[in-house]
């Protein structure tokens, strides 16, 4: 059903008024977050209402513009999960197939299926960082990667975020099409959006685009920052766009454009019962974050690239879309505050992350303390100054942990005191024992004790 927007004068709700409001707030918080440029796309499922502001890159003075396409990061997952599922749904490959038919560089883990690498539940670790990928092949990067010793956790048995299985989702497009990742995209995908293409590494952009950027926190300035991203490493990571790109592709998950057909939009959408992607989303499906608030479930995703911040969510009941990007890492924090502002303006309750629930009271978790790995990312949690868990990542300072008996776990900024959503441990159930902890979506196998 659609969404009854709040009781106000009649005038207030045209897509006019609507428009100015929403551009006069997107000024005002890309100031408030110190973020150059930043686009909003909203369609009710009757109109397309976009606005925009700033500047694309601060180096050039470029205006930002509607067209200006920005670094999606991660939001390009669910494009390539989009491609693979038009490849199952023509008969060229089967979900429920091991990956391994088609890439013989899986063949150490022969239970991955493809929907397994979808939905995030394969138990590959995330791979290593893009200055190393850049150093190899993609069978090659895939077959040191995906080994049985480095598995996190028996395939469709737990949720974790896996940039090596979109890597190995990229290349059964490759296989089973015969195009590289780069133009099956485009040809199979944005070009039947109307979608100008646009991805890192394009030698002469085909439309403007934007400039991510670092923000110095003592001074504000911004300054453009340069894209990593290993080239084998496209399929999840190498696509830019819009907010009325990211709008068009959305409507398209809800069964509202040509492009996808209803049953394989549907399908995209379904949650895989094995997928817990604790602070992410609420669930997971075939390249889909999951929300759910109220009766109503959200599909979408979220991209950080180098200093840019994109987020899409669709209703496919109410056929509502919004889309959102900035480019600087302030834009995450843009997102929450524009989201609340069209919860204000419209009702429409947008997520922005998954639901928090009422833990209780943090409670001591003193058999969580340990040395944990996925790949080659080290979690180390032990015993802070105050006794409480502290975590570490590959050595970096340690953050606090406030645990509940749930064993979820919040992260406490050092400098603020503020509690962000973190993940939660895992207990063996054989043996009770804390054997895995996931943080921010990425699970790691515990390795050793204390």
């Amino acid at each position: 059903m659609p969404y009854t927007f709040p009781a106000a004068p009649a005038a207030s709700r045209t897509p006019s008024l609507l428009h100015r409001e929403l551009q006069n707030r997107l000024d005002a918080l890309a100031r408030t977050h110190r973020v150059p440029g930043a686009q909003l796309a909203l369609d009710t499922g009757t109109d397309l209402i976009s606005v925009h502001t700033g500047t694309a890159d601060t180096a050039t003075g470029t205006p930002f513009t509607a067209d200006t396409a920005v670094p999606l990061g991660s939001l390009t997952k669910p494009y390539t999960a989009a491609l693979v599922m038009l490849l199952a749904d023509d008969g060229d490959l089967d979900l429920d197939e091991p990956a391994a038919a088609h890439l013989p560089e899986l063949g150490e883990v022969p239970e991955v299926t493809i929907r397994h690498l979808l939905a995030h539940i394969s138990g590959l670790p995330t791979g290593p960082d893009s200055d190393t990928a850049a150093t190899t092949t993609a069978a090659r990067y895939l077959a040191a990667v995906c080994t049985a010793r480095d598995t996190l956790f028996p395939p469709g048995t737990d949720f974790s975020y896996s940039n090596a299985g979109y890597v190995a989702a990229g290349r059964l497009v490759e296989t089973v099409t015969g195009m590289p990742w780069p133009e099956a995209v485009r040809a199979l995908l944005l070009e039947p959006l109307g979608v100008v293409p646009a991805l890192l590494g394009d030698a002469v952009p085909a439309r403007p685009v934007a400039a991510g950027h670092a923000v110095n926190t003592a001074t504000g300035q911004a300054r453009p920052a340069r894209q990593n991203l290993a080239p084998l490493e496209a399929p999840a990571g190498a696509l830019l766009a819009g907010a009325r790109d990211l709008a068009a592709f959305g409507n398209a998950l809800i069964g509202r454009a040509d492009l996808l057909p209803p049953a394989v939009a549907k399908e995209m959408r379904r949650a895989e019962p094995a997928a817990r992607p604790g602070a992410l989303a609420d669930g997971w499906g075939a390249g889909l974050a999951l929300y759910q608030r109220d009766d109503r479930v959200w599909c979408g995703h979220d991209g950080n690239a180098q200093g840019t911040s994109c987020h899409l969510r669709a209703e496919p009941e109410s056929g509502v879309v919004v889309a959102f990007t900035g480019n600087a890492g302030g834009a995450t924090a843009l997102w929450r505050d524009l989201a609340e502002e069209l919860g204000r303006l419209t009702g429409i309750q947008v997520p922005v992350g998954a639901r928090v629930a009422d833990r209780g009271r943090p409670v001591a978790l003193p058999d969580c303390a340990g040395t944990y790995h996925n790949g080659t990312t080290t979690y180390r949690v032990a015993p802070g100054p105050d006794g409480s868990p502290a975590l570490s990542v590959d050595g970096d300072l340690p953050i606090p942990l406030v645990c509940y008996a749930d064993l979820s776990c919040d992260l406490r900024d050092p400098d603020t005191g503020r509690l962000e959503p973190g993940g939660r441990f895992h207990r063996d159930p054989a043996t009770g024992r804390v054997d895995r902890v996931q943080i921010s979506g990425r699970t790691a196998r515990r390795t050793a004790d204390g």
